[in-house]
C-alpha cells in the first residue's frame, strides 16, 4: 500500500497551531523547517497548475501562486523559477522559510554594511552563493539575513514553497542594486492567481 504523503492542508494546520502559542523565531524555524522538508518531498501537495510559470504578463517565466493566507499573517505560496529567471537583491521584512521542491535555485545573499540611515541607499557586500536542491530550505531572518538575489541558471523550471510571517502582499520592502548603491521600495500587489 502506497504511503500518503504530507499535505499542504496539514502543514498549515501544524504553522497556524505552532503560531497561535505566539512561537519565537527560532521555535517556528525549529518546528517549521521539518515540516516544511516533508511538504516539498510531495509535489502533489500543490495542483500541477501551480508548478508552471505563468506565461503571460510582465513575467511570463515566473509563477507566484498564494495558497493560504492566515489571520495570524502567514502566507504560503507556490513560486515558480522558469529557465534562466532571475530577480535582483531584495529583502523581505519578515521571517521567511523557502523549500526547493524540483530542480534547483542559486541563491546570491548580501550582508548590509551602512547603518540604514539613508533610505534610498545601502551598501551590500555579497555574502555567500548557494545551490539549493530538492528537499532543502532556506531560511530569511528579518535585518539580519534576509537580503538575497534568486537565479535559476538551469534550462527547467524550479517549484518552490515559500512561507512568511507576512502577507508579502502590501508590505512595503526594497530592492537593491548592489553596484550603485541605490535602494528602491516596492510591494508585492497581488499574486498570479488572484
Amino acid at each position: 500500500m502506497p504511503t500518503r504523503g504530507y499535505r499542504l492542508d496539514e502543514f498549515i494546520h501544524d504553522m497556524d497551531a505552532l503560531l497561535e502559542t505566539s512561537a519565537k523565531q527560532e521555535n517556528i524555524f525549529a518546528q517549521g523547517v521539518s515540516w516544511l522538508e516533508r511538504l516539498i518531498q510531495n509535489p502533489e501537495c500543490i495542483p500541477s497548475a501551480y508548478r508552471v510559470p505563468v506565461g503571460k504578463g510582465p513575467r511570463p517565466n515566473h509563477g507566484s501562486y498564494v495558497l493560504h493566507r492566515s489571520a495570524n499573517g502567514l502566507l504560503v505560496t507556490a513560486v515558480v523559477w522558469g529557465p534562466g529567471d532571475h530577480t535582483g537583491p531584495h529583502d523581505h521584512h519578515t521571517w521567511g522559510m523557502i523549500g526547493v521542491m524540483n530542480n534547483t535555485l542559486q541563491e546570491t545573499r548580501f550582508r548590509r554594511l551602512d547603518d540604514g540611515s539613508r533610505p534610498e541607499y545601502a551598501q551590500l557586500e555579497k555574502d555567500r552563493v548557494s545551490f539549493f536542491k530538492p528537499g532543502e530550505v532556506s531560511l530569511l531572518i528579518p535585518g539580519v539575513d534576509e537580503i538575497h538575489q534568486m537565479d535559476n541558471p538551469s534550462d527547467r523550471p524550479t517549484v518552490e514553497i515559500h512561507v512568511y510571517g507576512k502577507d508579502l502582499a502590501g508590505l512595503q520592502r526594497c530592492r537593491f542594486n548592489a553596484e550603485t548603491g541605490s535602494v528602491r521600495p516596492f510591494m508585492t500587489e497581488k499574486y498570479d492567481n488572484e
